[in-house]
């Protein structure tokens, strides 16, 4: 299985910096690994001193570089997408749009990378991705778009199973989507139930630590320490595992037990192309990942709920329950917890805040 490791920490903290160590490192043990990086700008090939093409691209032995395009992603499947598009439907929207043009929509950009990550991951070609985003929210809201999507989806699925424009339109939406997004529909009628499905199959691969982990990266000011810890929070609530911090530039001995009970790393900074010293002072991110606060447990046996939120108090919690789940919302992010079956039907009897845990008693 791929493991797929990302990096969250307050701008200009050395985020792709440590991105590139990593896989460098991870390379130099005989794994097969992909860097992949969203950012559109020029800092990613300024730092390896080498050309990063939107196709995976050999720079060294056991590595290969991406850098996402989001219009070059969406032109691949858009000739396609008007072909089907003139075979389901009378009067042609697409026709005259050039699939450039629709990379300018808000979540474009994250929808894509995640979909080219998802193919990266179920390619087998990789032993591990290194993802490095354009900026640690836009990567927690792209990770979290299965969290969101299954919500939005359970509240409108009677609407869209009864819908008559989704019966008239899912002969075309399904190939179509196929085509854009790289999600095969053509085992299965495609349906609310199918969505849901894609949907729980990405929250069950973010909830797999082993496959899917987060780094936060800070200095030892009070900035970078306070984005790092709220991000710590913000990735518990989507369900992603935080597996230590690395302290890029800085003294790791002065930040204390702020991010107990991660382990601390202390990272030198960088000196020209020397990468060797980063390298060296990584962590293996396998045995501290496998060690990590889970960010939920549930327990059937003491109806309970289990969740570890740090970076928040008790004020920035927020509990809705509806039908079969509870919402926690904490930060810009939002858990949607659907209940397993011993406590459906419960109502929320209690909730407690203690030790960055928050329990809630049914």
């Amino acid at each position: 299985m791929t493991q797929i490791l990302t990096f969250l920490g307050k701008g200009g903290i050395g985020r792709t910096t440590l991105a590139i160590a990593t896989a460098k490192q991870e390379a130099s043990q005989g794994k097969r690994v992909l860097l992949a990086s969203q950012g559109s700008g020029p800092e990613l090939s300024l730092l390896l001193g080498l050309p990063t093409p939107p196709e995976p691209t050999d720079i060294a032995a056991n590595l290969k570089v991406v850098q996402f395009n989001t219009p070059y992603l969406l032109e691949q499947g858009w000739e396609q997408v008007k072909k089907l598009e003139a075979q389901y439907l009378k009067t042609p929207f697409f026709k005259e749009i050039y699939g450039q043009e629709l990379a300018v929509l808000p979540g474009m950009d994250a929808a894509f990378a995640l979909s080219a990550v998802r193919e990266y991951d179920h390619s087998g070609d990789y032993d591990v991705i290194v993802y490095d985003g354009a900026g640690d929210r836009e990567t927690l809201r792209m990770l979290g778009i299965a969290e969101i999507g299954g919500w939005y989806l359970r509240r409108f699925k009677q609407v869209l199973d009864g819908s008559d424009i989704v019966r008239a339109l899912s002969p075309f939406w399904q190939p179509m989507s196929g085509a854009v997004l790289n999600v095969d529909w053509s085992k299965t009628e495609f349906s609310g139930d199918r969505i849901d499905e894609f949907l729980n199959e990405g929250k069950s691969a973010l909830s797999d630590a082993t496959h899917i982990a987060a780094y936060l990266v800070s200095g030892d000011d009070a900035a970078s320490l306070a984005v790092a810890k709220y991000r710590w929070g913000e990735a518990q609530q989507i369900g992603l595992t935080v597996g230590g911090v690395l302290v890029n530039r800085g003294n790791g001995g002065a930040i204390g037990s702020e991010f107990d009970p991660l382990p601390v790393t202390t990272i030198p900074a960088k000196s020209g192309d020397d990468w060797q010293p980063l390298m060296e002072a990584l962590p293996n991110f396998s045995s501290q990942i496998a060690s990590a606060p889970k960010p939920m447990e549930v327990d059937n046996a003491a109806q309970s709920v289990r969740l570890f939120l740090p970076g928040f108090s008790k004020q920035d919690v927020k509990l809705i329950q509806s039908g079969p789940e509870v919402t926690v919302e904490a930060g810009e992010q939002r858990h949607n917890i659907y209940l397993p079956p011993a406590l459906q039907g419960k109502p929320v009897k209690g909730a407690k805040f203690q030790n960055q845990y928050l329990t809630i008693s049914f």
